[in-house]
């Protein structure tokens, strides 16, 4: 069954009216065929106004729908012939953050990100894709080794942000962000990093640090939560749509500001209604960008990005 969020609640109730007369309809008692249809038309006039002007907090909903495509559904329909790699070769394995080698459109290229998981079970084993530090440095490692031999890398960011309990921190959560983000700008490689859901503080950054940065239509991409960041100004995280709307945490004002670069599109109703959809959309968005970097050289990368982050937020502000 299809989970809805709170403010799709007049669509929920639309399309189960629509599935009680298809119901009736199997029954052969009585012919309902046009009452179905023009509830389909209406259930889906009101889907297409409601997501035409979503707020910022309920763009938030949708980028943490637990049906939203995750990092696996991406590498599954995305890439050929793919070989996980593992561990940090210091401390252990984080399972939230995922990595490997494969072939995207004919390239070989290292593909990592965070894994939310999609069911309880999973989402406990990928720790709610947020990664302690061997996560980060596993990161690091990895993508040293696609310098190396000369590969792309390609990540795809959604985490709510990097873990922060006491075990993390005492193995220094922070510095392996930072070192994360430090990599990430030298690499002589070209690097495209995704936002697919949410895109939460350091955690994020440490693995989205790239040439491009793309956004689903709805995803979002923030320094804090709506929630943390309410419970820091106001003392509750009941401001948290208020929150929302300051942070600009959207697509659309973060490809205003100059803190990404490209927006990609969703079909009405979100990714988890149109999955494969979605994922192929990224696929073309990852894959024109990826021909636009194929020709600049290493040295060239390295100082166009670092220049790119120097600047970043600069646009949009007057």
């Amino acid at each position: 069954m299809q989970s809805f969020l709170d403010f799709e609640k007049p669509i929920a109730e639309l399309e189960a009216k629509v599935e009680e007369l298809r119901g009736m309809a199997t029954n052969g008692a009585v012919d309902i065929g046009d009452d179905v249809a023009k509830l389909e038309s209406k259930a889906q006039r009101l889907l297409e106004e409601t997501y035409a002007k979503l707020t910022p907090w309920q763009k938030c909903q949708v980028a943490r729908h637990p049906e939203r495509p995750r990092f696996k559904d991406y590498v599954a329909g995305l890439v050929e012939d793919w070989q996980p790699l593992a561990g940090d070769r210091a401390f252990a394995d984080d399972k939230a953050i995922q990595a490997g080698l494969g072939r995207f459109r004919g390239r070989s290229v290292l593909v990592l990100g965070q894994e939310r998981g999609f069911d309880t079970a999973s989402r406990v084993k990928h720790n709610f894709g947020m990664a302690r530090p061997e996560g980060y440095r596993k990161a690091q490692r990895l993508m040293r080794l696609a310098e190396r031999f000369e590969l792309p890398v390609l990540t795809l960011v959604d985490t709510a942000g990097a873990y922060p309990g006491v075990d993390a921190e005492a193995r220094g959560q922070a510095e392996a962000i930072a070192a994360s983000i430090a990599v990430g700008l030298d690499l002589r490689v070209p690097v495209i990093a995704t936002v697919i859901g949410e895109g939460g503080s350091g955690g994020a950054i440490a693995i989205a640090a790239a040439d491009i940065v793309l956004m689903l239509e709805h995803a979002t991409y923030s320094v804090i939560s709506p929630e943390g960041c309410a419970s820091i100004l106001w003392r509750t995280s009941s401001e948290a749509p208020t929150a929302a709307e300051a942070l600009r945490l959207t697509a659309q004002d973060l490809l205003q500001l100059g803190v990404i670069d490209g927006i990609v599109p969703e079909r009405v109703g979100g990714a988890h209604r149109h999955r494969s959809a979605t994922i192929a959309a990224a696929g073309e968005a990852i894959g024109e960008a990826l021909d636009g970097l194929a020709a600049r050289g290493g040295e060239e990368l390295r100082r166009g990005r670092r220049q790119k982050f120097l600047s970043m937020g600069k646009r949009g502000l007057s």
